[in-house]
């Protein structure tokens, strides 16, 4: 029998509301107006708070904006986040990336996840907390893909996973980031394979 949880007071309810209200506000207005333009009175105005309620929580819109990032990527059922494992890690790894492609090119998280690279690259704490609570656990994810590949014999035992990881992941993010061509799942496709497959000429396939 599971314990029943204790029902949120009042205050709590109120506040989480207040934070979700707040979160959403940050996140509309930003792809309305653009981050330059977006301000701490005006997502209070559009969360129907006191700005005051805003900078007891946060201490910059960067900040807001980022967590209204971790609250989109709540898990409703609370349920412990996972890549896929089906024992094909190509098969895998392309579903996560063509899955990244959707979410790049998503308009409605394009200026948003613009603005808050942007705001990371100028703020070391930010930067700091977003290693911290976002890119760092979404890192070991993939890294426990990784090694359970290396258990089942499809990845070498003295791989460097974090390398591993900067090599699938970075090209889309970089290509993201300086739009410098098209992002697309036959591209992402083709970044799995030639990760998993190497720079070298196959054997026997090398020129003369």
């Amino acid at each position: 029998m599971t314990p029943a949880h204790k029902p949120l007071s009042s205050t709590a309810r109120r506040s989480e509301g207040s934070r979700r209200a707040i979160l959403t506000a940050a996140f509309d207005l930003v792809q309305e107006v653009g981050y330059t333009k977006l301000s701490i009175e005006g997502i209070a105005a559009r969360a129907g708070v006191g700005k005051q309620t805003i900078y007891r929580w946060w201490p910059s819109k960067g900040a807001v904006l980022f967590d209204a990032f971790l609250m989109l990527s709540e898990r409703p059922d609370d349920g412990e986040a996972a890549l896929p494992d089906t024992g094909d890690l190509e098969v895998d790894l392309k579903a996560v990336l063509r899955a990244t492609v959707g979410e790049l090119n998503d308009p409605r998280y394009d200026e948003p996840m613009r603005a808050l690279n942007t705001e990371i690259t100028h703020d070391p704490a930010l930067a700091a907390l977003y290693a911290e609570r976002l890119d760092g656990p979404m890192r070991e994810l993939k890294k426990q893909r990784l090694r359970s590949a290396q258990r089942a014999g499809q990845l070498a035992d003295d791989l460097d996973l974090d390398v591993a990881v900067d090599m699938l992941w970075g090209p889309l993010l970089n290509r993201w980031l300086q739009r410098g061509g098209a992002l697309t799942t036959e591209y992402a496709d083709s970044v799995v394979e030639t990760a998993l497959n190497g720079l070298r000429p196959r054997q026997g396939t090398a020129s003369p």
